[in-house]
């Protein structure tokens, strides 16, 4: 008899206006049905089609349950596969109907999704959304995959609720599936949407990276004098349509701010494989006593997401420069004995040192076991009056630059604090792998180079090579001796 009633007010709801919509889901996940949602509904009802019941909430256990526009399989089963009904009813007594066909495919191994589960296509510059997320509170995607192969590499990166394929090009073209967990009441459960992409982008952003400074950097400044900040981000591959780099002092945009005293420059560039910089400089006339308690924020900005740093000035520090160069090289990180370091631990202190009387600081014998070594190679380069960097192919082909070579690169060009001289150990040629910075130096002031009859009378400080050192080393008294009688 229940049936029956309910076959009879099921035929009432069907005899107004119906919309279809088709859900294929994997065997074995969890699948929520979203019903379209109306401002002025009070109320909804849902149906299994195939048996005539109301679907009712959720009761303790229950797989399957409503909970307003949305209706659960907590996880789905074979024999879910049927026709559901969604009722809309209305303020106004009036009711409207959706009917949902439900289709569970079996789970095949090795297959990540059925032909039959594909979302929407997604035409564009290299974001990929993952299909139905947001009908899951606080799902977590665990792994993205191409054409059920799955995807790593540092062109692919992964927001929270998408994944954004770095300049995208023709190969790139598949199904992108998302495979993620939903946690309901203690239990997890999968959940995998597929979806086509298909690229067209002749540009495409990247996640915003910027270079220099370093957050929580301290600026030494002098009361009273100018002082220029620059703020340099990587935003992209070719020109941006959106593409942000400003700077804020105490969250305030420069814009709003005396523009007697602060005003901004911005410049673009393209770098190593068309990648799109920006870079923009903070101008400040006069720097003032409140400068000193302010924060001064560089914001960067793109299509897919900010990204920000935060500096601080404050006054010089009184101590004079203890060293006369600081020596960056690449270290190596086995037990075999190479040139390079044969170069640094015996060569140039012998010439440098103990012939022409300068004092170098260089990692490994200047710096001691125990020491932070962030902050010991940050605070000896600060009072080196010179930094030397040798070019070597194992430095340029060095995935992540050392850590004192990005400092010693922010110090020289942002700073201004230390000159750097480039010592080229091998033909590097055109010098595209190099960073930006280093193509900047080498375009203002070259290289030294070090060349094979170097080696015939490598202790000769009067070669032309070390004269060349010799010519960007500060003046010593023993320097300016041994170079006036040589």
């Amino acid at each position: 008899m229940m049936g029956f009633v309910h076959l009879i007010f099921l035929s009432t709801f069907l005899s107004v206006s119906m919309m279809s919509e088709t859900f294929d889901a994997m065997e074995g996940e969890a699948l929520v049905i979203k019903c379209p949602r109306w401002s002025s509904s009070v109320k909804f009802t849902w149906y299994h089609m195939d048996t005539n019941k109301i679907i009712p909430a959720e009761d303790e256990g229950s797989r399957i349950f409503s909970l307003k526009q949305f209706l659960w399989f907590l996880p789905t089963s074979r024999e879910d596969s049927g026709n559901y009904t969604c009722v809309i009813h209305f303020s106004n007594n009036r009711t409207k109907s959706f009917n949902m066909s439900v289709q569970v495919h079996p789970y095949k191994q090795g297959v990540c999704f059925p032909s039959q589960i594909r979302y929407p296509n997604d035409t564009g510059r290299g974001k990929i959304v993952c299909p139905t997320i947001d009908n899951y509170k606080n799902a977590t995607i665990i792994q993205w995959y191409k054409d059920c192969k799955p995807l790593q590499g540092q062109r692919y990166f992964q927001g929270e609720k998408y994944i954004f394929v770095n300049n995208p090009r023709k190969e790139d073209d598949g199904y992108y599936t998302c495979r993620f967990i939903y946690i309901h009441k203690g239990n997890v459960f999968n959940v995998s949407a597929t979806r086509i992409f298909i690229s067209k982008a002749k540009h495409s952003p990247l996640p915003p990276q910027i270079l220099f400074p370093k957050d929580k950097d301290i600026i030494e400044v002098d009361l009273g004098a100018a002082l220029s900040l620059k703020c340099q981000a990587r935003l992209g591959i070719k020109k941006q349509p959106l593409a942000v780099v400003t700077w804020d002092v105490d969250n305030i945009s420069v814009k709003y701010l005396d523009f007697s005293r602060f005003h901004e420059k911005t410049h673009f560039f393209e770098g190593h494989e068309q990648e799109y910089y920006r870079e923009t400089t903070l101008h400040i006339t006069e720097v003032k006593k409140e400068d000193l308690q302010a924060n001064f924020t560089c914001v960067a900005l793109n299509e897919m997401h900010n990204t920000k740093v935060t500096v601080t000035l404050q006054l010089k520090a009184q101590y004079g420069k203890i060293y006369d160069a600081y020596v960056i090289y690449p270290r190596s990180y086995t037990n075999e004995a190479n040139f390079v370091e044969y170069f640094v631990y015996q060569l140039m202190p012998d010439i440098l040192e103990n012939k022409c009387g300068y004092k170098l600081c260089i990692y490994g014998r200047d710096i001691y076991p125990g020491e932070d070594t962030a902050s010991a190679i940050e605070k000896r380069m600060q009072k080196s009056r010179r930094l030397i960097i040798l070019l070597t192919h194992q430095l340029i082909n060095c995935k992540e630059p050392a850590y004192d070579q990005h400092i010693a690169l922010y110090n020289a060009l942002i700073q201004n604090d230390a000159k750097v001289i480039l010592l080229e150990m091998e033909t590097i040629g055109t010098y595209e792998k190099l960073q930006e910075s280093l193509r900047f130096i080498i375009k203002q002031q070259g290289t030294v180079k070090w060349k094979e009859q170097h080696t015939v009378h490598p202790q000769s400080s009067n070669s032309k090579f070390w004269k060349q050192v010799r010519y960007h080393m500060p003046m010593t008294l023993k320097s300016s001796y041994s170079a006036n009688a040589g």
